[in-house]
């Protein structure tokens, strides 16, 4: 077995069977060690058979494949293609058995120079999900994502505006994304629901939405608040999308329009998914119980709900503090403290 350079570009030599292999890895030698000594193992375990078919699927045919898959079956594409780009910076013209969790290790250490934990776990969750499909489409038998330990999240971040907040973010947005961002105000809908709404599931007369394509695979029906029905009302009816361009597509992406009305309005650490919890913080401050809350962002159980029942809390103990009995009714703890000391008195001198 050996290793060699060959123009820009590392490759392994090994026999397997009496026949000779080569494969050209890439110009990374570290990684062309990792995957000689790989084949070494293999070979030993009797295994290099499992993987011959998965050495010939490269990272692009699966993502071609992937995208596909996606697009016809799920409502996040958008954010699977980005994920995609991202992740081909890294693993582009290699073969899905170098994937290794020791290369996945090394984006996961790169990017989370550059992003959030939560954004590179996103990515990986992605990529997890691509080879759990190879492996549906017998491109590969094992999924080595499922060996790299995500980072650790702060899940229990719950962003949301006040009325002063939303207020000055109505007023820095532009007329063109203002619509979408009073309905994600008023109905607690997912950027990605939002975009992809039709007038067809839309009902102005009863005021109702109607949420067909969510996230965990449940319709689910909203109101349509007074604001919202103002909102939506002078929009052209006649097109097939809510928010569409002029040419009837939907509108694919309205990020660069968010984050500038977000510094305008000079909101610290808030994005357009915030806008969801702005939603139900506002309901259960407003006396709605988590189950209704529920219902209305599509959870599919109440755990995920539960991280605003502490404003619920919190407006109890204010609702408490405003009662006021009459002050007659209550013990005077001071004058009760002198009466009981003055028995304990006279008690000690009868004995």
């Amino acid at each position: 077995m050996a290793l060699f350079k060959k123009d820009n570009s590392w490759y392994i030599d090994y026999y397997v069977e009496g026949g000779r292999k080569r494969e050209a890895i890439g110009p990374n030698k570290k990684m062309a060690e990792h995957a000689l000594a790989k084949r070494k193992l293999q070979i030993a375990e009797n295994r290099y058979l499992d993987i011959a078919k998965m050495s010939k699927v490269t990272f692009e045919q699966l993502s071609r494949n992937y995208l596909q898959y996606a697009k016809a079956n799920k409502l996040s594409w958008g954010r699977d293609e980005r994920s995609i780009r991202l992740l081909s910076k890294k693993f582009a013209g290699m073969k899905l058995s170098l994937i290794t969790p020791l290369a996945i290790e090394e984006y996961k250490n790169e990017r989370r120079q550059s992003v959030a934990p939560a954004t590179v776990n996103r990515e990986l969750a992605c990529l997890k999900h691509m080879f759990t499909k190879a492996i549906h489409w017998d491109m590969t038998s094992i999924n080595p994502v499922k060996l790299v330990k995500l980072f650790r999240e702060d899940n229990a971040r719950t962003r949301y505006l006040s009325l002063d907040e939303i207020d000055k973010l109505l007023s820095s947005i532009s007329e063109r994304v203002k619509p979408m961002v009073i309905t994600a105000l008023n109905t607690g809908m997912r950027l990605g629901e939002i975009l992809k709404l039709k007038w067809e599931d839309v009902d102005l007369i009863n005021r109702v939405i109607i949420v067909r394509r969510s996230k965990n695979g449940y319709s689910r029906d909203i109101p349509v608040t007074d604001q919202l029905y103002q909102a939506l009302k002078p929009i052209d009816q006649s097109k097939e999308y809510v928010f569409s361009n002029a040419d009837g597509n939907p509108v694919k992406s309205i990020r660069t329009a968010f984050e500038k009305a977000v510094l305008l309005a000079g909101l610290k650490d808030f994005t357009f998914h915030d806008l969801r919890h702005t939603f139900a913080s506002h309901l259960v401050m407003n006396g709605a119980d988590l189950l209704t809350v529920k219902e209305l962002l599509g959870h599919r159980t109440i755990n995920m709900t539960v991280r605003y029942s502490h404003l619920s809390q919190s407006h109890k103990r204010g609702a408490v503090d405003t009662l006021r009995f009459p002050d007659r009714h209550y013990l005077d703890t001071k004058a009760n403290g002198q009466k009981k000391a003055k028995i304990v008195s006279a008690s000690s001198a009868m004995t």
